[in-house]
């Protein structure tokens, strides 16, 4: 039996949705981002209390086909920015839709209807997000840090990180070091 959860996007978070299981007594589950499969069945009345449970922890036990599919997505697209040591070298749309089975255009047409947003646009807000990390870390320059996350060029980085952010990515590692010498002189 496979369980799909919404918001659950973090480690932290399978160690939560794991716990709740535990509190049910549900053995024998495989959590992983936005899934849980269980080898037994659950009965009626388990379903309704890990529902109602995750939901005060913030997260959401799904139910229709719609939101199940938006949830993978966003799962096969953190998973592959946020958690993979490389992303892949084929293009996004050729990695989604051999993930998760579908038709890129399904995928993407699906995705727009129900989050207001493009595929693409996702992608770039966690590409984004993953600069963001990489610069606050201060391991990798942005010449690394573009190559690492298969941009075409620093550049093509540059303008991507300043229309999300409304920052370029030097002046957002500045404030970084600011708040870290403010911090210092407390």
């Amino acid at each position: 039996m496979k369980l799909y959860i919404k918001y659950m996007v973090s480690l932290r978070c399978k160690m939560v949705v794991h716990q709740e299981l535990e509190k049910l007594n549900i053995r024998n589950a495989v959590v992983d981002l936005g899934l849980v499969e269980i080898l037994d069945d659950i009965t009626i009345e388990q379903r309704q209390l890990l529902k109602e449970n995750l939901l005060k922890t913030g997260l959401e036990l799904l139910d229709d086909k719609k939101s199940i599919l938006i949830e993978k997505i966003k799962n096969a697209v953190t998973e592959m920015i946020h958690y993979s040591e490389s992303l892949p070298k084929e293009n996004f749309s050729v990695y989604l839709s051999e993930k998760l089975r579908y038709d890129y255009t399904y995928l993407a047409n699906t995705f727009s209807e129900v989050k207001g947003m493009t595929l693409q646009q996702f992608i770039i807000i966690n590409k984004v997000e993953k600069v963001k990390e990489l610069l606050l870390y201060d391991e990798l320059n942005l010449t690394e840090i573009s190559y690492k996350l298969n941009y075409s060029s620093v550049a093509h980085l540059s303008n991507q990180f300043k229309k999300i952010t409304g920052l370029s990515p030097s002046f957002y590692k500045q404030l970084k070091q600011k708040r870290l010498k403010n911090l210092e002189d407390l």
